[in-house]
């Protein structure tokens, strides 16, 4: 088992921890949505991302979704984790590290 830790409220730029959770139909519009999700964090699972981003960023993400997706067959949906948080890792895992996104 690992676990990781982490704290917006200590990171000078106030970042937000994001989860990212998807369930889309379309193979088309499931890899473009994996792709662009690539663009701000990290994927974790196969239809879950992660990622610690500025509220400037998190403000875009929310407006891009809706174009992304067939609102009438697919499900997606953001957590905002602010202050601090913990995440328990079990199985097969992928090493999460904190680092900057760039968004391109």
């Amino acid at each position: 088992m690992e676990n990781y830790f982490w704290n917006t409220e200590q990171i000078s730029s106030k970042k937000l921890y994001i989860l990212i959770i998807y369930d889309i139909v379309s193979n088309k519009r499931r890899t473009a949505f994996a792709k662009k999700m690539n663009g701000y964090g990290f994927r974790v699972q196969k239809s879950a991302f992660e990622a610690m981003i500025p509220q400037n960023l998190y403000r875009k993400l929310l407006t891009e979704i809706p174009s992304m997706i067939d609102k009438r067959e697919d499900s997606v949906r953001i957590y905002k984790i602010v202050g601090y948080g913990e995440v328990h890792l079990f199985g097969t895992n992928i090493s999460v590290e904190n680092e900057d996104v760039i968004i391109i």
